[in-house]
């Protein structure tokens, strides 16, 4: 009776040591970012510093001139839902490797085909799909956990930020959505029946991305002859006549915006409204 007792009591004991969990010293993070018209995701794990030297010739952290899986435990990975283009090359959708070679003067960021990259001893060069040489910057105050993050967001291009310590890279992003947009919009304004809210994407569209005002200006003008209570619309009208140098049109679509979206009680319009009068 006292064994059973015995093996009862050890194995209570193994059940609740088993039971114990700790944080991860380098927790994971997963990061999705939204990009001309795909998303980026990042993953990869956060080392700290806690007082070890790194970015230095056979230190215990990312030594120098020595591959470095950019992260700890697992391999960081980029994947991609649409085509971008890094250091000239154009990648297409799916899932990389990223590994970069710190330098004293200049480091190598590398996007590999092979997502399982963990350690130095198993990259190979003939993986290698991009190749970009970027020189590193002093940030003004030390970063003690590795932290990436995309940052510089644009309709066409991003950068992909590595801060740790006192240095931080700048990976820059490029895609080309311009020209589908554009194919889409000529489409779309082209069909049998174009609604308003049509109108006035590809106004926004021509506005904001593709820089043709007049064809802005077209298509705000029809979304308006389709929608004349559509406030926002006013505002847009007023910024694409702005631009054209037309003071006196722009003005007066503002003031449009500001009665309307006072009738609908929408204050945020009328704040803006009232400031692009104001630099007008």
């Amino acid at each position: 009776m006292k064994k059973i007792f015995l093996l009862i009591a050890i194995a209570t004991a193994s059940t609740s040591i088993a039971q114990i969990k700790m944080p991860a010293p380098s927790p994971t993070q997963t990061i999705t970012q939204e990009f001309g018209l795909g998303k980026i995701e990042l993953s990869y794990s956060r080392p700290s510093i806690k007082g070890r030297e790194l970015f230095k010739e056979g230190s215990e952290l990312a030594p120098l001139n020595n591959v470095w899986r950019t992260g700890a435990n697992s391999a960081t990975t980029l994947k991609f839902t649409d085509e971008v283009m890094i250091g000239g090359t154009t990648l297409k959708s799916g899932k990389y490797g990223l590994l970069t070679i710190p330098g004293k003067k200049e480091w190598i960021v590398i996007i590999s085909k092979d997502t399982t990259v963990n350690q130095a001893s198993s990259y190979k060069i003939e993986n290698d799909v991009v190749r970009v040489t970027i020189e590193p910057v002093k940030l003004k105050e030390n970063v003690e956990m590795f932290t990436m993050q995309f940052a510089n967001i644009k309709f066409e291009s991003c950068e992909l930020q590595l801060m740790w310590g006192n240095l931080g890279i700048n990976l820059p992003i490029a895609t080309n959505v311009k020209d589908r947009i554009r194919m889409q919009a000529e489409q779309a304004l082209a069909a049998d029946k174009v609604t308003a809210n049509t109108y006035y994407a590809a106004a926004n569209f021509y506005f904001e991305l593709d820089k043709d005002l007049n064809k802005a200006l077209s298509s705000i003008s029809k979304a308006l002859e389709a929608s004349p209570t559509s406030f926002w619309m006013y505002l847009l009208k007023a910024k694409i006549e702005r631009d054209l140098g037309d003071k006196v049109a722009a003005k007066a679509s503002a003031e449009k915006c500001i009665s309307v979206a006072t009738e609908q009680k929408n204050t945020d319009y009328v704040r803006m409204a009232k400031e692009l009068i104001k630099k007008l």
